[in-house]
């Protein structure tokens, strides 16, 4: 995946979290995206996002934990 495309899915998954969810829907794109997000430079893709840098850690974190969960649907609520 281009990281131009990495950089829009982080931009609208901190811009668009729910209130007080910021961190946690950074964590998610990081659990997400771990295989894509490989090799790239983070610092430059939250640079793209025009998000602070401060979250590539966070995003990091994500890629950390990514081979310990599984992502749910969270419209369903399941």
């Amino acid at each position: 995946m281009l990281i131009s495309k990495l950089s829009a899915i982080l931009s609208d998954s901190y811009y668009n979290a729910p209130d007080k969810q910021v961190a946690l829907s950074i964590h998610m794109f990081g659990i997400k995206f771990v295989d894509e997000l490989k090799g790239q430079s983070i610092a430059e893709i939250c640079e793209m996002a025009n998000v602070p840098k401060s979250y590539g850690t966070e995003i990091r974190k994500g890629m950390k934990i990514a081979k310990y969960v599984v992502l749910k649907d969270l419209g369903t609520g399941e």
